[in-house]
């Protein structure tokens, strides 16, 4: 397929809000201006997602992305994305408080383009994110399988697997939606259940090994196109072999060099 001119109409916060029940939303992360230009013609929202400390950095979690790292790698994205929606993860410990939260919160709306920021946690976060709301802050939310909780929850728990589970989820959904996130992402939840939760409000629910029966859906880029091969999550659906394909092609420039046949006459002055 050519790579076509970004034609699609730029997406706003409110134009993603009207998505509920509508045609499905695209999400994808991003981490720099190179793949950000490649996703924008295709995606509705680019999250730079704190995953980056993982596929990006190497690290084991999440955890140690700092608010610097994200700003740097969010200003990047925002380089090359014109029309998709650029979303920058709150890192972890970054939002403790209402008013630390906001001025992190600030600081990617004053030094980069992004249109929103996104932070997880339910019923425990929902004052948070209505005082980033109430302060001219677009807010994201992120329920069900939380990574910056992974250590706390001894690793990565699917939720929603029982009524108590469902109905907390619920509830985490209610009170986002009424603090005024425009959209949630629900990861690691059972189908089903996520089905449920994605009726109980009246904004889109981005799902992430959550079903396809919500609003949207969002994968790692390095996951969906096969760079990062340290363990693959059952939810993820491997669109190319990327690892593969670098490996073949710096295999045969490395040959090259080797064998004198580059640069040849064609790549030479």
């Amino acid at each position: 397929m050519s790579i076509l001119p970004n034609l699609k109409k730029a997406q706003t916060v409110s134009s993603i809000k009207e998505r509920k029940n509508q045609e499905p939303i695209v999400m994808i992360t991003a981490y720099d201006a190179l793949f950000a230009k490649l996703f924008d013609p295709h995606v509705d929202i680019i999250l730079v997602g704190d995953s980056l400390h993982m596929s990006f950095g190497g690290e084991k979690d999440t955890l140690s992305a700092t608010m610097e790292i994200m700003l740097y790698h969010t200003k990047a994205v925002c380089k090359g994305a014109k029309n998709s929606l650029v979303v920058a993860d709150m890192p972890f410990n970054s939002y403790p408080t209402p008013e630390i939260a906001l001025k992190n919160a600030s600081k990617f709306y004053s030094q980069t383009d992004a249109h929103a920021v996104k932070i997880e946690g339910g019923t425990n976060r929902a004052h948070i994110a209505k005082y980033l709301v109430d302060n001219g802050i677009a807010v994201m939310g992120h329920i069900g399988l939380l990574p910056q909780n992974s250590r706390a929850e001894g690793g990565y728990k699917v939720k929603g697997k029982s009524e108590t589970e469902q109905a907390k989820l619920i509830k985490d959904a209610k009170a986002l939606y009424e603090a005024g996130v425009f959209c949630i992402v629900i990861e690691g939840v059972i189908s089903s259940v996520a089905k449920e939760v994605s009726k109980s409000v009246n904004i889109p629910l981005i799902g992430i090994g959550a079903g396809n029966e919500v609003d949207g859906q969002v994968l790692v880029w390095s996951d969906a196109f096969g760079f990062f091969s340290d363990f693959k999550p059952k939810f993820v659906k491997k669109y190319l072999e990327g690892a593969k394909l670098i490996d073949e092609a710096i295999s045969c420039y490395a040959n090259e060099v080797k064998m004198r046949k580059f640069p040849d006459e064609k790549t030479s002055y």
